[in-house]
């Protein structure tokens, strides 16, 4: 890294790197427990899985939006220095810090089928989508400020959380920097050229 600089993960793909390992282990989850009678009976399981579902997605998608928001603000231009993290290290690095927590929540997703069937994999599931939705309304706020956000990758060994405590500012690049399009998702190759 060069003198001065510090290495730059976008917030969009760190916000949207747990969504499809959440997305898939949730559907797998409900899924299998589909095929379990469980204490509450199918019926009402997938009733309260549809609900937490929703609860969850909407819960997730709008948790410490003030926070986001205010470091939104105060973001700081990136030095010349600064050195942008491809999406997929970012990607990896986050996947990876998590795989044990995703594990879990996986195992206990697919213990709850026992009791409630779907519910737990549908509120696993909900998480996923979730932070799909979180990751679109800062590609929506990066659009509109033609700025794509980003962290200190050190900020981020805490937990991976592009909004906590450890993270005091954001810093900001031109809407065409990095491989990730607004919002997280990959960069088509034609934008690329």
């Amino acid at each position: 890294m060069a003198r001065g600089g510090q290495g730059l993960a976008r917030v969009a793909v760190v916000v949207r790197a747990g969504a499809a390992p959440m997305w898939w282990l949730g559907v797998c989850a409900a899924g299998i427990g589909v095929l379990l009678p469980g204490l509450t009976g199918r019926r009402i399981g997938v009733l309260a899985g549809a609900a937490l579902f929703l609860v969850t997605a909407a819960a997730v998608a709008y948790r410490r939006r003030g926070r986001y928001g205010a470091l939104m603000r105060g973001a700081a231009r990136a030095g010349k220095h600064d050195v942008l993290q491809d999406r997929a290290v970012t990607v990896r690095n986050w996947r990876r810090g998590h795989r044990w927590w995703l594990l879990l929540a996986f195992v206990a997703a697919l213990g709850s089928g026992f009791a409630v069937p779907v519910a737990g994999g549908m509120l696993l599931a909900g998480a996923g989508v979730g932070l799909w939705l979180k990751s679109a309304w800062i590609g929506r706020c990066e659009r509109a400020e033609e700025a794509l956000l980003w962290v200190r990758v050190d900020w981020l060994t805490a937990g991976g959380r592009p909004a906590g405590k450890a993270v005091r500012s954001y810093r900001g690049t031109g809407i065409a920097a990095g491989d990730a399009a607004p919002g997280g998702a990959r960069r088509r190759a034609d934008a690329l050229v």
